[in-house]
């Protein structure tokens, strides 16, 4: 298929005038949730039946449990769920196999959604309705209450407290997510995705030849698996598939519902702090990413010859590079195309884009936290060219927020160089990437990158449900999603706990062009740094191989 540029620039712009359009209302309506001092009917009895004190404040370490708690509960739940499944579905399905439950489990509630089975052949929709989407709407949730949390810590004054991870995960789930998801589902249900509860029996009217589809809640699924920034499919070809993603307008309706939180929460921030100015210029730098990496991904698709296996026939190369941007700049995950099949290049970039730390937009909440921490590491850099104290938002960045900030950026490329090294030398875990050459080297890359940035995208030819790989990518997913969010959590907490300085002639301006091309560079060479020997390896390597 030819690639076109018309076709390119179109769907770029109509993407760009949508999110322009929600991105101040939706920011603004976020803000009012994270500060609202009223609880509706629906939180307060659900407080009462967790025990649960709304008014009640937690220190950042109160706060940390909660979440850490909070996910380990869901990874139990779920993985009692798949093993029970013959109880659950009545006996019409198997329990799965206890690798992959417990694969699934941590990749579900790290909002990873990496699936290393067929769905509509292992799981019913009673798991998938009643415990998968309940994941994806509060795991979800639990990285968007992380980055109020953040911005409470710049925000107050000689504080002790961040807020109640409860109350944060409740309003988020009840006020944000569930009628967003609710309107999504509706307007997928009207563009023609799939929504029932029984498989469907489809004639040939030709052959008279018939066959039974696998239906059920599709674009209930469909819904907030984008807008959570999930990205698990209720089939195993994700939107590639006809039921999830049947024509050009879902196709582009996807790509938005996956964005549309991620680049509304820098007015949130701006909002929070008092100053508009910081939301736009974090938001600046997002997007400016976000069309750098779409436009490098459009080269790379367009210059190299192909037949145009793997992409999407029917939406054409281009929309198909734009949902691969889009959902490995975002913890998202979802595909319209056979990444293993994207050229070299390709495939590279969408490595690269996960590489980025997922800040451009990045995944609901991890892409605003992300992208502060960064911002607190260009401050520091910047203060040291001046030769000042380096501040941000009239906060001291200080030695603890900077060995703080440095262990976050650190954690998920340990956790791909190291895990990625270690399986190249098992030979067990080798052979489940059966390709050959630079490519069998960018299947496994692909697959820990992915792993560890809680994207949950793949290169197809990997064998996942292997034990090894199974539990490495375990490791990966969990520390990747959980030991950040503590991190953040300190930092905002010792934030939270200093007195502001009233800016002075010196203060370095954390807004504006000039911080914008600073916090923009210093995302890309952080990454540059870490991972272009790796990359040289793999997609490199083989893109230089025609």
């Amino acid at each position: 298929m030819q690639f076109s540029i018309l076709t390119f620039l179109t769907l770029v712009a109509v993407l760009a005038v949508a999110l322009a359009a929600v991105h101040r209302p939706l920011g603004a309506y976020l803000a009012a949730v994270a500060d609202s001092p009223r609880h509706l009917r629906l939180e307060r009895w659900i407080y009462r039946a967790s025990g649960v004190a709304p008014e009640g404040e937690q220190t950042w370490k109160a706060y940390a449990r909660s979440v850490v708690a909070f996910s380990a509960a869901g990874v139990a739940l779920l993985y009692a769920a798949q093993r029970l499944q013959p109880l659950l579905s009545g006996a019409q399905l198997a329990g799965v196999d206890p690798w992959v439950a417990m694969n699934t489990a941590v990749s579900f509630v790290t909002n990873t959604n990496w699936q290393a089975y067929a769905p509509e052949s292992t799981l019913g929709p009673v798991v998938q309705m009643a415990f998968l989407a309940v994941q994806n709407f509060v795991s979800a949730a639990a990285g968007i209450a992380v980055a109020f949390a953040l911005v409470r810590g710049f925000v107050r004054k000689g504080a002790d407290s961040l807020g109640n991870f409860w109350v944060d995960l409740t309003r988020i789930t009840v006020r944000v997510l569930l009628p967003l998801a609710v309107a999504a589902a509706v307007v997928l249900v009207i563009a023609g995705v799939v929504q029932g509860f029984w498989p469907t029996e489809v004639h040939n009217p030709l052959t008279g030849a018939a066959q039974t589809i696998p239906g059920g809640p599709v674009a209930s699924q469909e819904a907030i698996k984008e807008l959570g920034t999930n990205g698990g499919g209720y089939f195993n070809a994700n939107s590639a598939h006809p039921f999830e993603n049947p024509n050009a307008v879902t196709n582009v309706f996807e790509v938005f519902l996956l964005l549309a939180i991620p680049f509304s929460l820098p007015y949130t921030f701006g909002r929070m702090v008092g100053s508009r100015k910081q939301g736009y210029t974090v938001l600046t730098v997002m997007g400016s990413l976000w069309l750098l990496a779409t436009g490098l991904m459009a080269w790379a698709v367009a210059a190299w010859p192909t037949s145009g296996e793997g992409l999407e026939q029917r939406f054409g190369p281009a929309a198909s590079g734009i949902f691969a941007t889009a959902t490995t700049l975002t913890s998202t995950g979802a595909v319209d195309a056979a990444h293993d099949s994207l050229p070299p290049l390709a495939g590279g970039m969408a490595m690269f884009d996960m590489m980025l730390g997922e800040v451009a937009p990045g995944g609901v909440g991890s892409g605003l936290y992300g992208m502060l921490v960064l911002a607190v590491v260009a401050v520091f850099l910047g203060g040291l060219m001046v030769g000042r104290t380096p501040e941000y938002l009239g906060k001291k960045v200080q030695a603890r927020h900077m060995t703080l900030a440095a262990l976050y950026l650190l954690v998920t490329p340990v956790l791909v160089l190291v895990l990625t090294g270690a399986a190249v030398l098992v030979p067990s875990v080798v052979a489940a990437a059966p390709a050959q050459g630079p490519h069998q080297f960018s299947e496994l890359l692909y697959a820990f990158t992915s792993g560890a940035n809680n994207n949950g995208s793949a290169f197809a030819g990997l064998n996942a449900s292997d034990p090894l790989i199974s539990t490495l990518m375990d490791v990966a997913m969990w520390v990747g999603r959980v030991l950040p969010m503590v991190l953040v959590l300190a930092l905002a907490g010792s934030f939270a706990a200093q007195e502001p300085i009233p800016p002075s002639p010196g203060t370095l301006a954390t807004y504006g062009p000039l911080f914008a091309g600073l916090l923009g560079t210093v995302t890309v060479l952080f990454t540059a740094l870490n991972y272009f020997p790796a990359l040289a390896l793999g997609p490199i390597a083989e893109g230089t191989i025609r």
